[in-house]
């Protein structure tokens, strides 16, 4: 398992359809991949997940993935929270 914390970007401004996209991100992994924020923690291939998480600006996340391609997983969430494409 690999867990990466972040600070998460303004996605709402940042990307089109932010909760769509992010589902897709993590999507094309075959990990299992959570996001954590205190007592909550949600499925981040979960469009129902994702949409009650309510990511903003400034939160802090926890990036935990689980499986052979997690490495990659993660950095693509990563990179996907931070707004770096």
């Amino acid at each position: 398992m690999l867990k990466e914390r972040i600070v998460a970007a303004d996605i709402i401004k940042q990307y089109e359809n932010p909760i769509g996209e992010l589902v897709q991100v993590a999507c094309r992994f075959s990990s299992d991949i959570n996001l954590l924020n205190g007592s909550k923690k949600i499925n981040a291939k979960s469009i129902m997940g994702i949409m009650a998480f309510q990511l903003c600006k400034g939160m802090e996340v926890d990036i935990e993935a689980s499986g052979e391609d997690e490495t990659d997983a993660v950095k693509a969430m990563s990179d996907f929270l931070k707004c770096q494409r």
